[in-house]
């Protein structure tokens, strides 16, 4: 099956499944994406902004931190979060959050405000934002705390007719089961979809060009973002003058305003523009250049005809927790000698092959999978060891594991009809919905398919 371009330049070449494809489009609106965070306790957050009593140990007696389900409509998670403190005239830091969730969606997440009681987080009054206060807890949230995102996803305007798209979705569904899920590729939104280049970005970062990495990202246009956007960019490109790209710069494009301006008053300062974003963005960069090589590495080892259901000699495997979440922290190298152990243990779901995020404190695999991600890195241009190590690369560029196939969990086809199908399913954290889609879809322009 013929992999779009869009696609390969992510780093994503290839189908895990034989199915045609039922093409159509998901996100025609927002309600057509819908996401709702699980904690590890398994309290789900709801977009009817239903509140779960007790979420993580909460309590009604007031304490540092108070814990809230956030519930946006076609919002960055990021820029969500900034208005949230604007408006309970908070510095944004003290607004954490466990996961990032899709801008074109309805999501429902929680967050947790530092030093705010239920009365003034009820007060919060943005468009599509809402926020209902849960309880209070002792600590602020983080990624500890998640376990995964259920997601209750459309996919309109299908190519087929009913009968068959069900068909479809079905044998694409049992050739994902037979392989233990969907290969755990990073999806489009990782890299940005209109504007593809958040990898190409942190690249320059961990290579250490700040100046070529500000100009990628402030001036370096795309064909498919508002034409007011691309003018900017363009004439930035042209005059590099922060100055007057400061003042005409389009106000959405908020976090290239913030170091715009700060490059108005110190124009050799890229660090310091950078470090205008918040920390998690900052990081956001060179992880999703980490994700791109990661990505490369599944599409070679399976180019290469290495299983991705199975270990083989040089592999990292790793332990699952009763959650079902990988233990990426601790890993071990399959041998020949404990091969069959090993692959008895994966098949039975008590490990799972893992795949370098390369980094200054990440090795490679070894074997044959070790060979493919060198010669990867040698075809990108990438070094190993403290090139990942600079002041701002080194913000996201520790590297780790991670988990070759995820599963896709409680699968239901929920509704097929009117030239539509709705499926519900869950994927653990850091996993992404759209592979899923994508091997449903097999979208020829993942772009106008609206990934």
């Amino acid at each position: 099956m013929q992999v779009s371009e869009l696609d390969r330049l992510l780093g994503i070449e290839v189908y895990a499944t034989k199915t045609s494809g039922v093409g159509g489009k998901i996100r025609e609106s927002a309600e057509d994406f819908i996401v709702e965070e699980t904690l590890v306790d398994g309290s789900k957050a709801s977009v009817t902004g239903n509140v779960p009593p007790r979420v993580i140990g909460s309590t009604q007696n007031k304490q540092r931190f108070l814990l809230c389900t956030l519930v946006k409509k076609n919002w960055d998670t990021f820029i969500a979060m900034k208005n949230v403190a604007k408006a309970l005239g908070l510095e944004q830091k003290r607004v954490q959050f466990a996961g990032i969730k899709d801008a074109k969606a309805l999501t429902a997440q929680y967050i947790t405000l530092e030093k705010v009681s239920a009365e003034e987080a009820a007060k919060v009054d943005l468009k599509d934002v809402q926020v209902h206060p849960v309880g209070y807890v002792r600590e602020p949230l983080s990624l500890f705390y998640l376990l995964g995102n259920n997601f209750t996803i459309t996919i309109k305007n299908l190519n087929v007719h009913e009968a068959e798209a069900k068909e479809q979705i079905e044998q694409t569904m049992q050739q994902l089961i037979a392989i233990g899920g969907i290969p755990n590729f990073y999806g489009h939104q990782r890299f940005g979809t209109t504007r593809p280049i958040t990898h190409v970005v942190g690249k320059a970062l961990s290579q250490g060009k700040f100046e070529e990495a500000t100009m990628l990202f402030l001036a370096n246009p795309s064909s498919y973002e508002h034409p007011a956007s691309r003018q900017a960019r363009l004439e930035l490109q042209e005059t590099k003058n922060f100055k007057q790209a400061s003042e005409t710069f389009p106000k959405p494009l908020r976090f290239e305003r913030l170091m715009l301006l700060h490059l108005r008053d110190h124009p050799d300062d890229f660090v310091g523009a950078f470090k205008q974003l918040p920390p998690k963005l900052q990081a956001l960069f060179v992880q999703a250049h980490q994700s791109y090589l990661f990505n490369r590495f599944i599409s070679e080892r399976v180019k290469a005809g290495l299983p991705i259901s199975e270990a083989t000699e040089g592999d990292f495997v790793v332990g699952v927790e009763r959650s079902g979440l990988p233990l990426t922290t601790t890993a071990k190298v399959v041998t020949p000698e404990k091969l069959g152990e090993i692959n008895t243990q994966v098949k039975a779901g008590k490990l799972r092959v893992a795949l370098p995020i390369v980094g200054f404190k990440q090795k490679l695999s070894q074997g044959a999978m070790g060979q493919i991600e060198a010669e990867v890195l040698a075809q990108e241009g990438v070094e190993s060891g403290n090139v990942w190590g600079n002041e701002l690369s080194r913000v996201g560029g520790k590297g780790g594991l991670r988990a070759l196939v995820t599963p896709v969990l409680s699968y239901k086809l929920t509704k097929i009809g009117d030239g539509a199908a709705t499926s519900s399913f869950m994927l653990h954290r850091g996993c992404y919905a759209t592979i899923v889609l994508r091997e449903f879809i097999k979208p020829p322009n993942p772009l106008a398919a609206g990934f």
